[in-house]
């Protein structure tokens, strides 16, 4: 009698609302795998879901992903720009910041960690710097800089922030790099004659030892940006003789793009000869350099209809197993040295074998790419070339450890969010996006038919709906034929 009662308009109202509905699920799947490149359904179906209905399995896989992304470790990206007089222009000029909270809370530990000790506290300067370096107001730390550098002249730490932050040019920043330098020289004389006395003199003399070579560091960054390319080569080279043990700024990357610039490329062979070391961390860098000059022997002369013809010769088939090298230790590089992709202001860190490498690596090195004639066409003719090569599935790598899956998380909360981060591999859609997209869809579709024949709509419906309550009916008479009737009769009316 009920289903007899249902008119058609019923049936219209029910499919176009289970097709809103589904429409709307299918909208926010889709907004929350672009954002976050996963399913909201299958989160929740397995940090939340999981665990009630005992599904250990899963469980330990989400911890297995947590310790995974855990291990990308970030690193300092050797070619950061200045903040003051890079990233601050680029935000007054388009109104966009280029940085990311969690990318200047990985600065200001590293400045913490570099430029900072236990004994801060007895020095009034050096405490106000404690508190400077802590600060998450740019305008705060600046104003803290300046009343420690007006406090004490030998605070060289507060120079640094001061050219890092305040100046807004190359010039101006210069000055007071080097007014910074004359302060952290006396420093390091004056712990290094008193490192050995007792601990805490060892840590003061580490410090001001890490601000010496920072300094001398950013100083040559900046007359490479000025344009004085081999005063910066010279100064570079002083600092890796001088301080070989001081690796954690990887100056011979700032070296390399330097020696690229005026074209020592036999400079840059025998750099490579040392730091191209299987002990050693890889990088874009190291990887792709070492392709272009292997590149650079062959491209002038390389055409890719006489290669398919007569093969490849061993100087060709080098360049080209360097650049599948290289494709396989970062496969995001590719598209922006081809300018397939635009290229943004690099972070201050970078993830290897991440999307933020591949953007620091290819704002600094595409005018060398480009200024090798028949580069830029050897990498488009051969670079995708290197995906045949990586086995599948990517738990197994080729040259390299397999390709790590939490890069494109760490990505993004180093990337500014008006950049689409590069994914690799390319991600699938979730089951629950196409399930829902077929629900809508099919929805939709019925919604369509029983408002256009809403007669022979309402009938299959009923039918359908018949069809599904007649095992039940039967199931309800064969109770009532084994049942005792008096015990029915109170069981119905229960």
């Amino acid at each position: 009698m009920f289903l007899n009662t249902l008119t058609p308009k019923f049936y219209v109202a029910l499919t176009g609302t289970s097709s809103l509905i589904s429409g709307l699920i299918l909208i926010f799947e889709w907004w929350y795998f672009r954002k976050y490149g996963t399913s909201f359904i299958e989160q929740v179906s397995l940090n939340h879901l999981s665990p009630w209905l005992g599904g250990s399995e899963n469980g330990g896989s989400t911890t297995n992903n947590q310790q995974t992304a855990s291990e990308c470790k970030t690193w300092r990206n050797p070619l950061n720009l200045f903040r003051g007089a890079e990233y601050n222009r680029y935000t007054w000029a388009t109104g966009k910041d280029p940085l990311t909270y969690y990318d200047m809370n990985q600065s200001a530990q590293d400045h913490q960690t570099l430029f900072t000790c236990d004994s801060d506290n007895t020095r009034p300067a050096d405490e106000i710097m404690l508190r400077a370096w802590r600060e998450r107001n740019p305008q705060n730390r600046i104003k803290a800089a300046r009343e420690a550098y007006e406090i004490s002249s030998e605070c060289a730490t507060a120079a640094i922030l001061l050219g890092e932050e305040e100046q807004s040019t190359i010039v101006e920043a210069e000055r007071m790099f080097r007014n910074a330098l004359k302060m952290a020289e006396n420093n390091h004389k004056k712990s290094q004659a008193l490192q050995h006395h007792s601990p805490a003199h060892e840590k003061i003399h580490r410090r001001d030892l890490n601000t010496l070579v920072y300094i001398k560091r950013r100083l040559a960054m900046i007359m490479r940006r000025l344009g004085r390319t081999k005063e910066a080569v010279k100064m570079m080279r002083d600092l890796i003789k001088e301080f070989p043990v001081v690796s954690m700024f990887q100056i011979h990357e700032n070296l390399i793009e330097a020696l690229l610039e005026i074209q020592l490329y036999a400079d840059v062979q025998a750099l490579l000869a040392k730091y191209d070391d299987i002990s050693l961390p890889k990088s874009a860098t190291i990887c792709y350099t070492a392709a272009l000059l292997k590149a650079r022997a062959v491209c002038d002369k390389f055409s890719p209809e006489i290669a398919s013809k007569r093969g490849l010769t061993t100087a060709e088939m080098n360049a080209v197993e360097a650049i599948h090298r290289a494709v396989e230790f970062n496969p995001h590089v590719p598209k922006y040295l081809l300018e397939m992709k635009g290229l943004i202001l690099p972070p201050e860190h970078i993830l290897k074998r991440g999307d933020s490498e591949g953007i620091a690596y290819s704002f600094f090195h595409l005018p060398h790419w480009k200024r090798v004639d028949g580069a830029l066409q050897l990498l488009h003719c051969t670079w995708e070339g290197t995906f045949r090569m990586i086995p599948y599935p990517l738990e197994k790598g080729h040259l390299f450890y397999p390709y790590p899956s939490c890069t494109e998380s760490v990505d993004r909360e180093l990337l500014p969010s008006f950049h689409e981060v590069s994914v690799y591999p390319k991600k699938e859609l979730p089951f629950f996006i196409l399930f829902t997209a077929g629900l809508c869809t099919f929805t939709a579709s019925l919604a369509l038919l029983t408002h256009q024949f809403p007669e022979p709509m309402g009938a299959f419906a009923k039918a359908f709906l018949a069809s599904l309550s007649a095992p039940f009916s039967f199931l309800m008479e064969k109770l009532e034929s084994v049942v005792p009737s008096s015990l029915w009769h109170q069981l119905t009316r229960l």
